[in-house]
């Protein structure tokens, strides 16, 4: 299972990468609001952390996750707001209260998670009970982008994946010809 390479750190807030899925459209799109907390899971420079921290405002809260410090270091080298904290998570182990977080994304993580059922129960944890989590991943097909074709997950076997963690009122959608969205809630609130 392959981890993306920080050497390649500057694609992750490309303004290409903009065209294809633009942050602060797609968050507001998605429901956050002013005052929510949100969570960024494998958050890498920041891609998602700066528009939601701007979304949500000095009344809310921006958690940017990842397992990789060369992610952190550049996130912070960039000068995020007062209201992103930044925390080094593990596999298995999110530093962050139960029942802390409105709306959490994962992008581009699913695949390269070890064990997906449990980390999607880890995440869980960390929603309010009205909460959601946002997947967005790889389309598995053969592109000259992103991870190679064995290690991506079809939209299908995410599905099933967020269902083994007990999501509720999951639904999926096609985002761009490379990209698939999954989104769940905790509970069926």
């Amino acid at each position: 299972m392959h981890k993306f390479d920080p050497k390649n750190i500057g694609v992750l807030i490309s303004e290409e990468r903009k065209k294809e899925i633009d942050p602060l459209k797609y968050l507001k799109e998605k429901g956050l609001k002013k005052g929510m907390a949100f969570a960024d899971i494998g958050c890498g420079p920041g891609f998602f952390v700066f528009p939601a921290s701007e979304i949500v405002g000095s009344s809310g809260k921006v958690y940017a996750l990842d397992t990789q410090q060369e992610m952190l270091s550049e996130l912070k080298k960039r000068k995020p707001a007062d209201n992103v904290i930044v925390l080094k998570s593990d596999e298995t182990k999110l530093p962050v209260d139960d029942k802390a977080v409105d709306v959490a994304i994962m992008v581009f993580v699913l695949h390269e998670v070890h064990h997906p059922v449990d980390f999607l129960k880890e995440v869980k944890r960390i929603l309010k009970p009205a909460g959601r989590l946002i997947v967005i991943d790889w389309e598995k097909k053969m592109e000259e982008k992103g991870p190679p074709f064995e290690e991506r997950i079809l939209k299908e076997k995410a599905k099933k994946i967020f269902e083994q963690a007990g999501f509720k009122k999951i639904e999926t959608g096609s985002l761009t010809p490379s990209h698939y969205e999954v989104v769940g809630r905790k509970e069926d609130v």
